[in-house]
């Protein structure tokens, strides 16, 4: 990965993981504070039940003139019995003698003192202490950290893997567009360089000649179909109002220009034509007409034959070139894909020429066989 690509990663990974640990933060927190909220209740509860049955049984006892039997208490709780005088008679206190009745909390210890006994048998107090709930808090704490722990985790794992996912198509598609640069600067090296060559010859002679003049005009029109090209990608371009044009004319028109870049390839151009009329910018049937123009005097070899023929409301444009594997003739017409590296070329013609026909509503269909050649043809509505 490059430093955009990298940056990019790291961010969504920090954005997600950052995101989804305080959401599973916030989540466990709240968790721990309903499950701590019910663990507080079914403690009092629990302490109140029993000191309400211990000071029941002493009640009773008074009530029959007798002394209370010796008190069992769970293993977990420690009771402690206060008489009047405010000493302790029965079990122990694990803190100060208390002043008043209540539920306190206190080192770690819950104390809940109460004053059921009413003073019957002296008893002024029964006090029950347990550390049961810090220790059940404890033990809650550790296992919600433990979760969260676990869920940042999985959750770094998933982020890690969606990142990747996220960044395949951004990673292709800044792949295709490296290599379009590419593509595009080695495409303008070529007509960049004979025009430099030819003018610098033109000078150093003093004159300039046929052939001079013909590398320029083909440089020059090599460099204007780049230029066509790159303007149909700026999607902030205007949309042109469309006109019936004749197309059999806007065909002859961009033959024409393209003989002389044929001439170069020996290469033979035979066009047959019919009056057809449509609806559609000159520009558009002019950039479509020349993309396809264009590949097949590319892709052909010195001496070959492009035959072109609008008849029937069809446009049939066939060459004798290296033709499209089968494996790649579905993808042609994707931007920033290309057939073969034979030729150099940037991946944008066909995508281009695909775009026209969707917009106007052309059909257009590819018939390819490799080593022998290619044809196009567009179906107009």
């Amino acid at each position: 990965m490059n430093e955009l690509e990298k940056r990019s990663f790291y961010s969504f990974v920090g954005l997600y993981i950052v995101s989804s640990f305080i959401f599973i933060t916030v989540i466990g927190y709240w968790y721990y504070s309903a499950q701590k909220h019910a663990l507080e209740n079914e403690h009092y509860y629990r302490l109140e039940h029993l000191a309400d049955h211990i000071s029941g049984e002493i009640i009773v006892a008074h009530m029959q003139g007798h002394t209370h039997a010796k008190f069992k208490v769970p293993k977990d709780i420690t009771l402690a019995l206060v008489d009047t005088d405010g000493k302790v008679v029965e079990g122990r206190l694990l803190n100060a003698v208390p002043h008043q009745a209540g539920y306190f909390n206190r080192q770690g210890y819950t104390v809940l003192v109460s004053d059921a006994p009413r003073e019957h048998l002296n008893i002024k107090y029964v006090i029950l202490q347990s550390n049961s709930l810090s220790k059940a808090v404890a033990a809650l704490q550790k296992r919600v950290m433990v979760v969260i722990f676990v869920s940042a985790l999985i959750i770094a794992m998933i982020a890690w893997l969606l990142s990747h996912l996220f960044m395949r198509p951004v990673r292709q598609r800044v792949r295709q567009i490296e290599r379009f640069i590419n593509d595009i600067t080695h495409e303008l090296n070529t007509p960049i360089s004979s025009l430099s060559m030819s003018t610098e010859q033109a000078f150093k002679k003093g004159v300039c000649s046929e052939k001079m003049l013909k590398n320029i005009a083909i440089s020059t029109r090599q460099l204007y179909d780049i230029y066509r090209s790159l303007t149909y990608l700026n999607f902030s371009a205007k949309e042109e109002a469309a006109e019936v044009i004749a197309l059999d004319e806007v065909l002859q028109k961009s033959v024409t220009y393209y003989r002389p870049l044929a001439e170069v390839k020996q290469i033979n151009i035979k066009i047959e034509t019919e009056p057809t009329q449509f609806p559609m910018p000159s520009s558009k049937a002019t950039l479509l007409f020349g993309n396809l123009i264009g590949n097949a005097i590319k892709y052909s070899p010195k001496g070959a034959t492009v035959e072109i023929s609008l008849k029937e409301r069809m446009l049939r444009i066939q060459d004798q070139g290296i033709g499209i594997a089968p494996e790649k003739q579905q993808r042609i017409f994707q931007r920033f894909e290309r057939g073969t590296e034979y030729s150099g070329g940037f991946g944008v013609g066909l995508s281009i020429v695909k775009s026209i026909c969707d917009h106007y509503h052309m059909r257009i269909s590819l018939n390819s066989e490799v080593g022998k050649g290619t044809e196009f043809i567009l179906y107009f509505p």
